[in-house]
């Protein structure tokens, strides 16, 4: 079947990418890279970031915590060393930008301008710094402002990635459309914790973590119903997304694609085998076909 997908005019040859920060160099020795929709590059920043102290990752049931703070080594690096490598398979390539202020994600929009990138990916939900971030991303004015700015330095169609530790998901997400965004990616983690009985300590460096894998899939669902509803620009569903079936699931739903996160983890060949199983759908048939 065809599985080609229009997101905001860029088409993928199938509706299926990974979340950002979820795949790497080493996951293109297991995944077919040429045979996914997109390829999500790890968040890049204006300069270097650390990220946060350890430790940043715990299991959880049916998922996993992470506080490791979007550390990246900038966009020059970005550009220099990450790009070319990408570069070398055929897939669509979305950048996943951060920032700490409107001008810093305005600044790396500006520096990917002529970067030969299909789509940038806003994201103004992780939860895991104290600045930028989550910060915007649950304020309605807030991301309707940091959007626009980021529109207007871009040259690429632009994506906001939404946080689910919101009161209303759809206002974040008219916020978005109305400051000019291309498309929509949801849900990003949900903020969560552990704390080690034996220590009496939390477990994370950070205290708390985004909370990913087949624990959120119910809220993220619930979320990407939606706002599939409320607005008229394509959305990528995300969270807890580890076969075929929660991709079909996504897609009733609304979604136009769908992106594979933590599963890559457990599986580093999700991807492939959720891309093989949905050839047997037609998926313009099946987008929507839940909604009522």
């Amino acid at each position: 079947m065809n599985l080609r997908t229009n997101l905001a005019g860029v088409v993928l040859e199938n509706p299926v990418m990974n979340a950002s920060g979820t795949f790497s160099r080493e996951s293109a020795e297991y995944t077919d890279v040429n045979k996914m929709g997109a390829v999500v590059t790890k968040g890049v920043s204006l300069e270097p970031w650390s990220g946060n102290p350890p430790p940043r990752i715990a299991e959880t049931h049916g998922g996993m915590l992470n506080a490791v703070g979007l550390q990246n080594p900038g966009v020059e690096y970005f550009l220099r060393e990450e790009l070319p490598f990408w570069k070398k398979f055929h897939t669509k390539i979305i950048v996943n930008i951060v920032g700490k202020t409107p001008e810093e994600y305005m600044a790396v929009a500006e520096r990917l301008r002529d970067a030969d990138v299909d789509m940038l990916e806003l994201n103004i939900s992780c939860p895991n710094i104290k600045e930028g971030g989550i910060a915007i991303g649950t304020c309605a004015k807030q991301t309707e402002r940091v959007t626009s700015a980021v529109k207007n330095a871009a040259k690429q169609p632009l994506i906001v990635k939404l946080s689910p530790n919101v009161t209303d998901i759809v206002e974040i997400a008219k916020a978005a459309e109305a400051g000019g965004a291309d498309a929509l990616s949801l849900i990003n983690t949900l903020l969560g914790m552990r704390i080690d009985v034996k220590t009496r300590r939390p477990l994370l460096g950070n205290i708390f973590g985004g909370l990913s894998g087949p624990a959120i899939k119910p809220v993220a669902l619930r979320m990407v119903y939606q706002v599939c509803g409320a607005v008229k620009i394509p959305v990528i569903g995300m969270g807890g997304v580890s076969n075929a079936t929660d991709a079909l699931e996504f897609l009733m739903a609304g979604a136009s694609a769908v992106a594979v996160g933590s599963a890559n983890f457990t599986n580093p060949r999700a991807i492939d085998s959720i891309i093989k199983e949905l050839a047997a759908f037609c998926v313009d048939e099946v987008r929507g076909a839940a909604r009522i």
